[in-house]
């Protein structure tokens, strides 16, 4: 059982990792929380980990913080929920989740991609009781107005926002839907495809 793993991040493209562990590359997958704290590639990262075992594949995903593993296994101990829609539904933040379950929320679940509204309503049933004392973290906002403010090329903004809609892309949204997505929060200056990500879902999942 791999449970963490200290390393140089080589490369980032969301929702996928590269890690060198002492010559050794590790695949991870994360969820967009863990994304918007990691540090630039070639900078050194510790992640808490959980490795995934099925009859066709094996997996290994990757947290900044052990609370967010906690969160991912016991979503995927919710009937009909897999890593794969784990991570997506962790595209929302915690306390954002942890507000739609208690609240009952079934349609704005029902946004993240590949959860219908029997999945949803599982969701809050198997979840109300364990996340009753949840203890949810708030990750800072690099920009409360939503406006984030630093020069760059322009060919290093494009570069951004392909990345935000590869990312969201492979989350699970429609190329469409990804776009438009980005083009709402593109404008103004950017620093990092993370933060364009972070306002991107903020536009189609509970704020």
């Amino acid at each position: 059982m791999i449970g963490r793993l200290t390393g140089t991040l080589l490369e980032k493209q969301a929702p996928h990792l590269l890690i060198d562990v002492q010559g050794v590359g590790y695949e991870l997958q994360s969820p967009m929380t863990t994304f918007y704290q990691l540090p630039a590639a070639g900078k050194q990262v510790v992640l808490h980990t959980h490795f995934s075992v099925s009859e066709n594949s094996q997996q290994l995903f990757g947290f900044i913080g052990t609370q967010d593993r906690e969160l991912f296994r016991l979503l995927i101990k919710v009937s009909g929920v897999g890593p794969k829609m784990a991570i997506g539904i962790m595209s929302m933040e915690a306390n954002d989740f942890a507000r739609c379950v208690m609240d009952d929320n079934v349609s704005a679940l029902v946004k993240v991609p590949g959860v219908g509204k029997k999945t949803a309503e599982r969701l809050i049933v198997e979840m109300r009781d364990k996340l009753k004392d949840w203890s949810i973290e708030k990750t800072p906002d690099s920009n409360e107005s939503g406006i984030i403010k630093l020069d760059e090329p322009a060919s290093n903004v494009n570069d951004m926002i392909a990345e935000a809609e590869s990312a969201l892309i492979a989350l699970g949204y429609k190329p469409t839907e990804a776009t438009k997505a980005v083009s709402k929060v593109k404008n103004g200056d950017v620093q990092r495809s993370e933060d364009l990500i972070r306002l991107a879902l903020r536009g189609m999942l509970p704020a």
